[in-house]
């Protein structure tokens, strides 16, 4: 993997919003007023098609529908974080238009893939750390394979917390992976709520 912010977008990960309220919108409408109408797009999440002479010439839809919806100094600070750390990682936007941020790690001798999501809203809403491959019947996870990192998303801290710290806490989740591969027992810790 190589370090630094790679953007790594594959064509699974270009899907169309294929269920779109849009209404279209003259051309002169958004002549007369465009602060309106941005304000009920970026607030209200509406969607329209620009029309002029009669053709869809465009659309406008919300920042959230192509991108992360994060605010981009907070992306910013998070991947320098990261940098500091010496942590080598990609960078890839989900099908949900979510950041996720992969890092390859070694537990149990396996390679595995630690996969943090940042979701819209975050730091706010508690990003999701994923791991794989891992055996189907890999315990402390989420019934969506999440990792059961902060015992429940609740007592995520948006203001303290960071993917630096969610990172620590899944390389804690790995070590005890690794003693689970080895004795079938998961050590027990205060540190993770089942």
């Amino acid at each position: 993997m190589a370090r630094g912010p790679n953007r790594a977008l594959g064509e699974d990960e270009l899907k169309i919003h294929s269920k779109i309220d849009f209404k279209t919108l003259a051309m002169m409408q958004l002549r007369n007023s465009p602060g309106e109408i941005l304000d009920r797009v970026a607030r209200d999440g509406e969607v329209f098609v620009i029309e002029r002479n009669g053709e869809p010439k465009a659309c406008l839809v919300p920042v959230s529908f192509l991108l992360p919806d994060i605010p981009p100094e907070r992306i910013a600070r998070e991947l320098e974080r990261l940098d500091e750390k010496h942590d080598k990682y990609t960078l890839t936007i989900t099908d949900k238009n979510e950041l996720q941020i992969g890092i390859l790690e070694t537990a149990a001798g396996e390679n595995i893939v630690v996969s943090v999501v940042l979701p819209h809203g975050y730091p706010q809403a508690a990003p999701q750390v994923q791991a794989s491959p891992l055996p189907p019947d890999t315990p402390h996870r989420w019934p969506d394979g999440s990792l059961q990192l902060f015992g429940d998303p609740t007592l995520w801290n948006g203001r303290g917390h960071d993917v630096v710290h969610a990172l620590g806490l899944a390389r804690q989740w790995l070590r005890q992976y690794a003693t689970w591969r080895r004795t079938a027992q998961w050590p027990e810790s205060k540190e993770f709520a089942s």
